[in-house]
């Protein structure tokens, strides 16, 4: 496990470089971003993401199931002097939020969702007429699709595609590696709502919502903060072959918006 696990605060933070250096660039070509636009964050975590977005002078709402992380959020953004609202919920399950966003933000949220379908229905729920969707999702059969760098052991926390085992010799080596309850149930759970760029876009076309762009990372942008690696996006070529280009697809950026 690395310490941007452990230390949320340094996630935060780097969380907050990524969002700023290539999220808003990325989002901004396709919708204007300014001063007291609503932004949501679906799966916010500890605010990371929303923070350069807050400092534009947007007005964000982060929500996420999990309460420390709510807590987290709201005590970072306090000590970096921002201002934003988080609230600790099943975003399936809220009622309190309007269709008043005009962007809504679900990073790296996707793959670990089971309804799928409904999450996506429930979008437009909470969008402006002409806001738009930014998602993205490691694709599952990339090397680290399964989450494993999750894991303690430093050994198997390393180790690429693994997930891609059967489910029993999956659950095998991670006990092997000694890898404890929690973290095994949740790499499992993983392992049954991971997402390809095939299934996602399959989704799409069955909802009110239509994809503007997509472009795939051979090497993800925030391993630019996590490890020093310049980005690079997934060659053109190899992007528009199926299911090929999911092994090399370290993280899938969308741009939605709702049907005409």
């Amino acid at each position: 496990m690395q310490e941007r696990h452990q230390n949320r605060n340094i996630y935060f933070k780097e969380l907050s470089i990524t969002s700023r250096n290539y999220f808003i660039p990325y989002i901004q070509y396709w919708h204007t971003i300014e001063a007291k636009m609503n932004v949501l964050e679906i799966g916010c975590g500890d605010g990371g993401n929303l923070l350069p977005f807050s400092e534009i002078g947007c007005n964000t709402v982060g929500v996420d199931i999990a309460q420390s992380r709510i807590k987290d959020a709201k005590t970072f953004f306090n000590e970096s002097h921002a201002e934003g609202e988080f609230i600790a919920a099943d975003i399936f399950k809220l009622k309190e939020l309007e269709q008043n966003f005009d962007i809504i933000i679900c990073h790296d949220v996707f793959e670990h969702i089971t309804e799928k379908e409904l999450f996506l229905s429930n979008l437009s729920k909470y969008l402006k007429p002409q806001g738009i969707v930014f998602m993205t999702f490691p694709a599952w059969q990339m090397p680290f699709g399964g989450h494993q760098q999750i894991c303690r052991n430093q050994i198997l926390s390393c180790l690429p595609f693994i997930h891609l085992f059967p489910t029993s010799i999956y659950r095998l080596l991670l006990k092997a590696f000694r890898a404890d309850a929690d973290c095994i149930n949740e790499l499992l759970s993983i392992k049954k709502t991971g997402v390809t760029v095939e299934l996602f876009e399959r989704l799409i076309k069955k909802k009110n919502l239509k994809i503007l762009n997509r472009q795939l990372w051979f090497i993800n942008p925030h391993y630019k903060i996590k490890f020093g690696l310049s980005p690079h996006k997934l060659n053109k070529m190899i992007s528009e072959i199926p299911y090929l280009r999911n092994f090399a697809s370290t993280s899938c950026f969308y741009i939605l918006k709702q049907k005409e």
